[in-house]
């Protein structure tokens, strides 16, 4: 009988239960395995005592829909990182042999899978990469659950942000995620009909955004929305960390101090709650396919959407280096041809 651990790590998305439960359902219920939960990420390897709950289909009642993760999770779960004094990367593979875990399924964003590769080339650890960011900026896949479910809900919040800007005659700047790249902010953009959209790949210029400004109000709709990406830039001058949706309300209240602006700031509303249809979806195939991987033993490989199937690629290659939009793309493009300024 196969021993396999599982664990999330990085922040929450939606769609990690949903992974765990496929992973449960095939592997413990169709192939009979044994299927330990390590919480916390390898912290549970590492905390005294050690974190661990067995997983069987009847604890998966509920989680195809459920947001988080009930393993838990930790941005600080790097065991090679010096805590107490020592590096505890040795210890996680001590203790995976002992326990009789033959492999590791990591679920994470590009920091886990970062982990995982080293644990595998410097300890010896077998792991099988499970791609998850709400981002969407992972390398090797084309695209990561949770990203779909965040895009819905800058979408959603838009439609509601819209009827008040409209109403006050207001301009009302919408901060979101996206740490290093621009893909929440466009998509979520275009799905709510946003008349600017701010991206790190393209640096802004107030006076650009000041003319759509002006170009709305000749038209005689002197309200806008602009969805600004946390990573977002001007081209001229440097942003505080977190501040990226407030240097624009700045810039934009300099250069017009009787500009009526808000700004809203979504955060962590991306991350919660209960992912999509489309995100269910892709963490089932994920986590059924991971189980495959491990089948196989196809270690050291991470789960992949490539060309609208679920492959396995190697992880050297899925932690080579980060996506980005294409600002000569198709999506972009689509922006433009309706009229949303992107700013530079």
């Amino acid at each position: 009988m196969r021993h396999l651990g599982i664990l999330t790590g990085g922040g929450d998305a939606p769609g990690l239960n949903a992974v765990i439960r496929a992973a449960v359902k095939y592997g413990v219920g169709q192939k009979g395995w044994l299927l330990t939960g390590i919480e916390d990420a390898f912290d549970g390897l590492i905390a005294r005592p050690m974190r661990l709950r067995r997983l069987v289909p009847r604890s998966c009642g509920g989680l195809l829909q459920r947001g988080g993760t009930i393993l838990g999770t930790t941005n600080r779960g790097d065991p090679f990182a010096w805590r107490d004094g020592k590096n505890h990367a040795h210890d996680v593979r001590v203790e995976l042999d002992r326990l009789g875990i033959e492999g590791v399924i990591v679920i994470g964003g590009d920091g886990t899978m970062r982990i995982a590769d080293r644990l595998m080339r410097e300890e010896g650890v077998p792991v099988i990469g499970v791609p998850k960011t709400i981002d969407n900026d992972l390398g090797a896949t084309d695209q990561t659950f949770g990203f779909q479910s965040a895009v819905d809900c800058v979408a959603d919040a838009l439609d509601r942000l819209h009827t008040t800007a409209e109403s006050h005659d207001r301009c009302i700047v919408v901060e979101v995620m996206g740490r290093d790249a621009g893909f929440i902010a466009l998509h979520g953009g275009i799905a709510g009909g946003a008349d600017v959209i701010l991206i790190p790949e393209i640096p802004w210029q107030v006076d650009r955004l000041r003319a759509k400004l002006e170009q709305r109000r000749n038209l005689g709709r002197p309200f806008s929305l602009i969805v600004v990406s946390e990573a977002a830039r001007p081209l001229h001058g440097e942003v505080p960390k977190g501040r990226a949706g407030q240097a624009v309300v700045d810039a934009l209240q300099a250069a017009e101090p009787e500009l009526d602006i808000r700004l809203t700031i979504l955060g962590h509303l991306q991350r919660g709650g209960s992912p999509n249809a489309t995100d269910r979806v892709l963490a089932t195939r994920f986590g059924v396919t991971a189980i495959d991987l491990a089948a196989a033993d196809r270690w050291g490989q991470m789960v992949a959407l490539r060309n609208g199937r679920v492959v396995g690629v190697p992880l050297a290659e899925a932690v080579r280096a980060n996506r980005v939009v294409d600002v000569d793309g198709e999506v972009v493009a689509a922006a433009r041809a309706v009229g949303v300024e992107l700013g530079g």
